[in-house]
């Protein structure tokens, strides 16, 4: 078993907490003086000290503003970065370059305490975070229970849902909010749940960074804190940072849990962290099957059928004992609620949003009368993932921690968050799993499948339903025929004051439109119908005037457009038309 260098005396954390490294095959080797730093080492040192930059001036300007103290912090982190840019390219030995990979993760770790002493109210995920810790320490139940009042601010993002209205309750599993429950106590804000998910992002980041080889240690620190993009989540209150942290020690060198037929220490606490991890939030929910399907190909090619199903199902029992563990109370307050709000994110029919394939349907076509093919594709996409990570273990093994966000592409709710907070997984697996540790792993055996091109006929059959149905979902036209006549107010500020949409249903099914506008990307608050009916019958025609919330919506500078959209959550459809915008708009 290959160790960190001795001559850079570091600790073998991954021995020290049990982890058995796979051969160091693949990994690249050093060259020259043994005692001589690696080329790729210093490359990944640099890299680990260039992200810290990023970010760094707009925190010391808004530092300024307010918080000198913190400014002259950022100055002095400042100053580190230089130093460990000239250090990782002089130092000459392993030794020492291992002591700069510890000072950029110390530069890091202070710039996000900085970072977080200047922004730590929380976004809508921080808030109910919060209220949650709140009311599990008044013994109050958190499932089920609108807070509407807590969505009053921009830094609150509201979810708006298909059917017209929006989500005020807590979504989540339960234990971010158990972790923020004493936090709370003492410090009764938003800020107890971002400090608890920037303090699991620290945690996380830390463990990352001693269990892995230490030439990949700076990129530990790049991707979980240079970038400032996962501290960004941490301080806005994700609970998926805590559901990070936890899946860290379950991922890095993950085919060697249960080697041998025994568990022992690490598989335990592996088993424990993912079932912690699926309890923090749903983002682990996809991320278990891959791996349980990668263990049982691994240690079924070392043991056997039936032991590596024995050992298989004494790790998912741990985790699903832990899991059942933490959510417990909360499924005895409360069944039915308990059950609803773990399930919500997959079954509240939000609206549309993200950088995904649904965009062909939202942002460059007149809209969709099939959305909801959408969501099929999705989950027969992850159905397929699945199949062909158990039939190509050796292959796709490797890639276990980026194989189940493929499948959040082609929902309608895919943006880029799904997959941004689980990189730091990515670089777990590309450093502690090389091929080389899949290569004796379980595939089933297909009779006449052996070519390179049959497998790839059988790989190609897995996806296609999938991509059938999102061709439906991004080939079909708009429910809604709509025709708009904008009214106006203003001259030096135009603005939007109601709508009048001559709307024609396409469809055989009874619609209940209900009207919002958008600019970009984004939807804006629910438009009021002031005049139309509620459902509009199947081929048939009807009028509506709407109006914006607040009873004016400004209208867009430059080249922006403007669009009125219509959806309905059952079916999901949208259909959309754009406001035209006149050189000088009429007084209304």
């Amino acid at each position: 078993m290959e160790k960190v260098d001795t001559a850079a005396h570091t600790v073998d954390w991954g021995v020290r907490w049990g982890y058995t490294r796979p051969p160091a095959a693949g990994r690249p080797r050093a060259s020259g003086d043994a005692d001589n730093p690696q080329q790729w080492h210093r490359g990944m040192t640099l890299i680990g000290t260039i992200s810290l930059f990023i970010g760094t001036r707009s925190a010391w300007t808004r530092a300024m503003l307010s918080h000198p103290p913190v400014a002259a912090v950022i100055s002095v982190c400042y100053a580190g970065i230089l130093v460990c840019g000239v250090l990782a390219l002089t130092v000459r030995s392993r030794r020492a370059l291992v002591r700069v990979d510890a000072g950029v993760l110390v530069l890091a770790v202070a710039l996000v305490v900085c970072g977080y002493w200047l922004t730590h109210i929380g976004t809508d995920e921080g808030v109910l975070t919060a209220q949650a810790a709140n009311e599990i320490a008044h013994g109050r139940p958190i499932y089920g229970q609108p807070w509407p009042w807590l969505f009053g601010t921009s830094n609150s993002g509201l979810t708006k849902t298909m059917s017209g209205s929006a989500d005020y309750t807590y979504g989540y599993p339960p234990l971010t909010a158990l972790l923020a429950a004493p936090v709370h106590a003492l410090l009764p804000t938003s800020a107890a749940a971002t400090l608890v998910t920037t303090g699991a992002l620290i945690a996380g980041t830390v463990t990352l960074w001693l269990l892995l080889p230490a030439p990949w240690r700076s990129a530990a620190t790049a991707v979980c804190l240079g970038f400032g993009i996962l501290p960004g989540y941490a301080r806005s209150g994700y609970p998926a940072i805590v559901a990070l942290a936890l899946l860290i020690p379950v991922t890095v060198y993950w085919p060697t849990t249960g080697a041998g037929g025994r568990l022992g220490r690490s598989g335990v606490l592996r088993a424990v962290c993912l079932g912690a991890a699926c309890a923090a939030q749903q983002l682990a929910w996809f991320f278990a099957p891959f791996l349980l399907i990668g263990l049982y190909a691994v240690r079924r090619g070392e043991l056997g059928g039936r032991p590596a199903a024995a050992v298989l199902a004494r790790f998912a029992g741990v985790a699903a004992l832990t899991w059942a563990g933490i959510n417990a109370y909360f499924a005895a307050q409360g069944f039915s609620a308990w059950l609803h709000g773990l399930l919500l994110p997959l079954t509240q029919k939000a609206i549309l949003h993200g950088q995904g394939l649904m965009g062909i349907s939202y942002y460059f076509t007149d809209g969709s009368s099939r959305l909801d093919y959408y969501s099929y594709a999705s989950e027969l996409l992850l159905v397929g993932l699945l199949a062909a990570t158990l039939l190509f273990a050796r292959r796709l093994g490797a890639a276990l921690t980026v194989l189940p966000w493929l499948s959040f592409y082609l929902a309608t709710r895919s943006q880029d968050g799904y997959f941004l907070m689980m990189t730091p997984l990515w670089l777990a697996a590309a450093a502690t799993v090389p091929t080389s540790s899949l290569a004796s792993a379980w595939q089933p055996r297909i009779p006449r499948l052996t070519g390179h091109r049959a497998k790839a006929i059988l790989a190609a059959a897995l996806v296609t339903p999938a991509v059938i149905c999102a061709g439906i979902a991004a080939s079909s036209p708009p429910p809604l025929r709509m025709a708009l006549t904008a009214r106006f107010s203003g001259r030096s500020h135009p603005a939007v004051t109601a709508v009048t949409v001559r709307a024609a249903n396409t469809t055989g099914t009874t619609l209940t439109p209900h009207f919002a506008s958008r600019v970009g990307q984004g939807a804006s608050n629910w438009w009021t119908i002031t005049s139309g009916p509620t459902a509009l019958a199947p081929h048939s025609t009807a009028v509506y005037v709407v109006r914006p919330a607040g009873g004016h919506h400004a209208l867009p500078g430059g080249h922006q457009r403007m669009y009125l959209i219509a959806v309905t959550g059952t079916p999901m459809t949208i259909s959309s038309a754009r406001i035209e915008v006149t050189a000088q708009p009429p007084g209304n």
